[in-house]
């Protein structure tokens, strides 16, 4: 059986499992966030430093493959904050997770238009400070996590957060099947988000050796890069990432770069992975989690394995039929 999460947003949007696919950039595709949605789950588009027109490309991409509601995550500090939150209103789109700023000054407009938003949290603070201003939905995302990170891992992040705020939690990091996803629960969260994961899935329209490499990762093959520069980052052990922590201890003490170059830089690196596969110049952002995937499979029975091993861990656990 599968166990169902008293979550009144996960009911609302019609999902079958209470799983969210993480918001990517460049590879939270139209076409991977259509196709977790189909399945049951809920994509997420991942927007990054995108302009509006790429944005709308990919909503309609996510349109071929399904009818279900899917979301969109917005990166606050991009330049193109204001166009892309026009499309996502002129789409009709009914989530939006955001990630890298404030939501609250267009909290008011996106509600309006019915939708629901989900703030990406590493701190209880934070968390209370998005619950105070109308937020729908934390995401509470450990240091596990692939690409940008806090510095709490998941497992003290979640239940502190649920503790501290009457909203639904979302579990992010280092969730990759059903025990950890089980585990999200016992701590507390209404569902989990898992982006990794999907990294490693059929749909997934990432490069042959991105997706490769995340299959052959080890529990070790992850480092953190930004921790002296700050903009902290996971990423796979690649000769590009060697190289950047190598030249970061050489720059910390020059001044930070300012928006446009850190847009262009991160918007290269991570095109240069997800694209081109390039592992001399590209950041493949992954989480620790890697270790644990061993094979490409279809989203669809991602999500049917992942929930079903949930459910039966927690009636096991709780005792029910």
């Amino acid at each position: 059986m599968n166990v169902q999460l008293n979550n009144p947003i996960f009911e609302k949007l019609g999902m079958t499992y209470p799983i969210i696919q993480g918001g990517m950039a460049w590879a939270g595709t139209g076409h991977l966030a259509g196709s977790v949605s189909e399945a049951g789950g809920l994509g997420i588009i991942g927007t990054g430093y995108w302009h509006a027109d790429q944005v709308r490309t990919e909503i309609r991409r996510a349109r071929e493959v399904t009818d279900r509601p899917f979301g969109v995550n917005v990166m606050l500090m991009s330049r193109h904050i204001r166009e892309v939150f026009d499309v996502i209103i002129e789409e009709g789109i009914k989530v939006v997770a955001t990630g890298a700023g404030d939501p609250s000054p267009f909290l008011e407009e996106l509600h309006e238009h019915g939708i629901i938003v989900m703030p990406v949290v590493p701190s209880v603070a934070l968390a209370k400070m998005m619950e105070k201003k109308g937020v729908d939905a934390v995401v509470a995302e450990g240091a596990e996590s692939g690409g940008h990170i806090g510095s709490l891992s998941t497992m003290a992040l979640v239940p502190q957060v649920v503790d501290a705020v009457n909203i639904p939690v979302i579990a992010a990091g280092g969730i990759g099947d059903g025990r950890g996803a089980a585990a999200a629960v016992m701590l507390g969260a209404s569902g989990v988000q898992m982006g990794t994961r999907f990294l490693a899935s059929e749909e997934s329209e990432i490069h042959e050796n991105f997706k490769n490499a995340v299959v052959k990762a080890r529990d070790i093959d992850t480092v953190v890069t930004g921790e002296l520069l700050g903009n902290r980052a996971r990423v796979l052990k690649t000769k590009m990432s060697k190289q950047y922590i190598k030249n970061e201890r050489l720059e910390v003490t020059k001044p930070k770069p300012d928006a446009d170059a850190m847009e262009k830089l991160e918007n290269g690196t991570l095109k240069n992975a997800v694209i081109d596969g390039d592992k001399n110049t590209g950041a493949f952002m992954a989480g620790e989690i890697a270790g644990l995937i061993k094979e490409v499979e279809p989203v669809s029975q991602i999500l049917e394995q992942t929930w079903g091993q949930a459910s039966e861990l927690l009636t096991q656990s709780w005792g029910t039929n």
